[in-house]
C-alpha cells in the first residue's frame, strides 16, 4: 500500500504541491511571523512555493495576511522574503560545488 503524501496549496498561485516542496510561514501566538523549515511549529501556517515570483506576489498582494488570518507587518513579510531568497542562493551554491 502506497504511503499518502500530504498536499498543500500555494497561497499565491493556488497550485497543489506536496507539503515538503512548499515553504511554510507561521504566525505564532505572540504575533511573530517566521519561516517553519520543519513544518511542525505550532501556530497558524500558510504555504507558498519556492518560485521567487510567487513570494514577491504574496508580499505585494498581502496574501500572508489572508492565509494567516492576522495582520502581518509588511516589514516582516519583506524580511521573510529576503531570508528565503538568501537560503535558496546558498542551497544553489552548495549544490554546484
Amino acid at each position: 500500500m502506497a504511503k499518502k503524501i500530504p498536499m498543500r496549496m500555494c497561497i499565491t498561485c493556488r497550485e497543489r504541491l506536496p507539503k515538503k516542496e512548499l515553504i511554510r510561514i507561521v504566525a505564532t501566538e505572540d504575533g511573530a511571523v517566521t519561516v517553519d523549515p520543519t513544518g511542525k511549529m505550532p501556530g497558524r501556517g500558510a504555504y507558498v512555493c519556492h518560485n521567487p515570483e510567487c513570494l514577491e506576489k504574496a508580499v505585494k498582494q498581502h496574501k500572508f495576511e489572508h492565509g494567516l488570518k492576522d495582520k502581518v507587518k509588511q516589514d516582516a513579510a519583506v524580511v521573510l522574503l529576503n531570508s528565503e531568497e538568501k537560503a535558496e542562493k546558498a542551497d544553489e551554491q552548495g549544490k554546484t560545488e
